[in-house]
């Protein structure tokens, strides 16, 4: 699957009456804890890739995060497989794998049609939409990047709003600072 994904800050009193507008249909709030891995002989920060863990609701995920296609949204191939999250650490810990940091929100998901809308307030960091489509094929990608892009135009943002830079790099650069 490729995930076409376009994310923006957003001041979320502002945004949600927009999503009343559009007909939204609100999904649930969740509360995501992301603990991203590292590993010695790969930079994922130089190969644009990302592995995590995320926990949800007891429940943890693993997810692989392929380079980003373009060089406006956040589009990439995603893998994702349930683990368990105790014993998927170890192992990755005994693989060489290091945790490189975690990144906490809080999401409210909402369902636009074919598209998924997100409200994310992540700790340390603020407020911000993330707008995405899954997509079975890399063809599908300019007609779905579209769709999110006319989308946020409601929202009173554009392609110039783009932010490709993950939570957690934004997160790492936070504390160096």
């Amino acid at each position: 699957m490729i995930e076409i994904e376009v994310k923006v800050r957003a001041d979320h009193s502002k945004a949600r009456p927009i999503l009343d507008k559009i007909g939204a249909i609100k999904i649930g709030v969740e509360s995501q804890s992301d603990i991203y891995f590292a590993v010695p002989y790969r930079d994922f920060a130089k190969t644009d890739e990302a592995l995590r863990i995320r926990s949800l609701d007891g429940k943890a995920v693993l997810t692989y995060k392929g380079p980003k296609l373009d060089s406006v949204s956040k589009t990439r191939k995603e893998f994702e497989t349930p683990v368990d999250e105790a014993a998927t650490i170890e192992i990755l810990h005994a693989l060489g794998f290091s945790e490189a940091g975690v990144v906490r929100k809080k999401r409210e998901v909402f369902s636009a049609g074919e598209i998924t809308v997100c409200l994310d307030a992540v700790e340390e960091l603020g407020e911000f939409l993330e707008v995405e489509i899954m997509a079975e094929s890399e063809n599908e990608f300019e007609a779905s990047r579209a769709k999110l892009f006319k989308l946020l135009n409601q929202f009173g943002a554009g392609e110039e709003d783009s932010i490709r830079t993950s939570y957690l790099e934004m997160v790492l650069e936070k504390s160096k600072s």
